[in-house]
């Protein structure tokens, strides 16, 4: 994926300038012309900041047009770290009462 393709998109659709961007992400402005002027991707937590000001997760910043969308809420982490400790056989029988659940 090209990084600064996605970047401008996102700010084209909003109609944000860099400007508007870098004090949404509460980032210096100098760090958002930068990635354009050197032509380089942002570091991790920056794109963390510039997702964070669309109002977007860095799944759906990378997201392809053909790629679905989980939304990880609360809940739904919770159920993850409930189920990765789980042994296989208790993770097949909490399977089956979902299962018994969704079939209702």
């Amino acid at each position: 994926m090209d990084v600064l393709a996605r970047l401008q998109k996102l700010l084209n659709e909003r109609g944000w300038s860099e400007y508007k961007l870098a004090k949404m992400a509460g980032l210096n402005e100098s760090t958002i012309s930068n990635i354009y002027r050197r032509n380089t991707v942002p570091t991790i937590a920056t794109l963390e900041a510039i997702c964070h000001a669309f109002g977007i997760t860095l799944s759906e910043f990378f997201a392809t047009d053909d790629t679905e969308i989980v939304e990880v809420t609360p809940q739904t982490k919770e159920l993850l770290d409930v189920w990765m400790p789980l042994t296989q056989d208790q993770r097949e029988a909490l399977l089956q009462v979902a299962r018994a659940f969704h079939n209702q």
